[in-house]
């Protein structure tokens, strides 16, 4: 490390002689590194993906890329494949067990348990806070149904989801009319003081009834207390100009197929996280909808997905596959182009995690999960196993990777849903 020299610095010679020195660089301050913060975007399909398409044989630096990680070649030092992770029996359910994908946990096994089954991105949002305009971001490409509902608050409750792509670019980049935003601060207002009226009732109801019916109580009282810090923060940024950008959707984005939709979430979801508007991000990737997705196939997603190892089945569940890790190479491209003012790029400050709470859809299991973590400063490329036995069936909770991202957000957490502590082996880059 090179010292700061100090300004009047001269050269002596013997004889008393002096020579004074110009202006040099190491004469200046130190330059302090910006603070940047850490983000986290995380990625679910519905309906997993074909196991041994995915996971490596070869564990180690020196894996083969498999069909599924081949599109992401071109960042193979920027991500982690894990295998013998999974949510136990807490997230076995077939297509019901998806929605465990984010927490760990089954919304009809968490109670009782600290916080039920909030997921990881809602941890990372109470964290965040009012720092920015959106604590995070629920996006979907299908329609709301349970199994699409990756994002759970602390009080057990499904977070909604927007998947129409003109509304998450309003909530981003629109501007509002001052007299809709004063409106809105009237509404506001009155939404808080209905919810102290409610609250207030709710205290009292409480002292009347059972146990159990407290319980019930708690729950609906961690819901009224996570409205009111959302409507404290909405407040506080109505008089805040949103971001501003170059950026122009296609005309009527709603109409398109699967196929252009989806990079458009992509889209948005990087210059979401680029504007610092929220840090936060989850993306729901499920059913492809009508027209069979924009895809050259002859068959529905869900019906592919049962392929029974039939070739032709896997032969066109694959297009699909191909397509959201292609998209997912799309996007860790446009997070390595941004450059940060700490001198790394945004996905060096951005941890994104892919994956699924469905292991294999075609037996519905809900086992051996496939789960990449890409970015975050995290030491990368390798695939790393964590079976605790030979036989392969005995994993290690996924929330321990969970418990290790929250960290490395900066959180002071060392438990999350049923995590056993942090994944050994996952290192901060030096």
């Amino acid at each position: 490390m090179t010292r700061k020299l100090n300004r009047r610095t001269v050269l002596r010679g013997s004889g008393g002689a002096l020579l004074a020195l110009p202006h040099l660089d190491a004469m200046a301050a130190p330059m302090a590194v910006p603070d940047v913060p850490m983000r986290m975007a995380c990625i679910g399909l519905n309906f997993g993906l074909v196991p041994q398409l995915f996971f490596p044989e070869k564990t180690g630096k020196d894996y083969v890329l498999t069909d599924r990680l081949r599109p992401l070649k071109e960042f193979r030092h920027d991500f982690t494949v894990f295998s013998g992770l999974d949510h136990g029996v807490n997230g076995q359910g077939g297509h019901g067990g998806v929605h465990a994908y984010l927490s760990g946990v089954l919304s009809k096994n968490s109670s009782g348990m600290p916080e039920a089954n909030i997921s990881i991105d809602q941890k990372a949002a109470q964290f965040v806070g009012a720092k920015t305009r959106y604590p995070s971001l629920e996006l979907a490409s299908g329609k709301g149904d349970v199994n699409n509902m990756l994002s759970w608050s602390g009080s057990g409750v499904a977070i909604p989801r927007v998947g129409d792509v003109q509304v998450i670019y309003d909530l981003l980049f629109q501007r509002v009319d001052p007299s809709i935003r004063d409106r809105q601060r009237k509404e506001l207002a009155v939404r808080s003081s209905i919810l102290d009226l409610v609250k207030t009732d709710a205290d009292f109801l409480k002292r009347k009834v059972g146990t159990r019916d407290r319980q019930k109580l708690d729950r609906y009282f961690d819901s009224v207390r996570s409205v009111e810090k959302q409507l404290v923060q909405s407040t506080q940024w109505l008089d805040k100009p949103k971001q501003t950008t170059d950026y122009r959707l296609p005309a009527d984005p709603s109409i398109l197929d699967f196929v252009d939709r989806v990079p458009l979430y992509y889209d948005l979801m990087r210059l979401a996280l680029e504007t610092d508007s929220t840090r936060v991000i989850t993306l729901a990737l499920a059913d492809i909808g009508a027209n069979y997705g924009g895809f050259d196939i002859t068959r529905g997603y869900h019906q592919l997905t049962h392929h029974g190892k039939v070739p032709e089945y896997i032969s066109e569940l694959s297009v699909i596959e191909q397509f959201h890790m292609e998209q997912l190479a799309r996007f860790l491209k446009q997070l390595k182009s941004v450059e940060e003012p700490n001198g790394k790029t945004l996905l060096d400050n951005c941890m994104v995690l892919f994956g699924s709470g469905m292991g294999n859809a075609s037996s519905h299991s809900n086992k051996n999960l496939p789960l990449l973590l890409a970015g975050g400063g995290f030491r990368h490329g390798e695939h790393q196993s964590y079976f605790k036995d030979s036989d392969k069936k005995v994993a290690t909770p996924a929330t321990n990777l969970f418990v290790s991202m929250l960290q490395r957000f900066g959180m002071e957490v060392d438990q999350f849903g049923l995590s056993e502590g942090t994944l050994t082996g996952l290192e901060i880059q030096s």
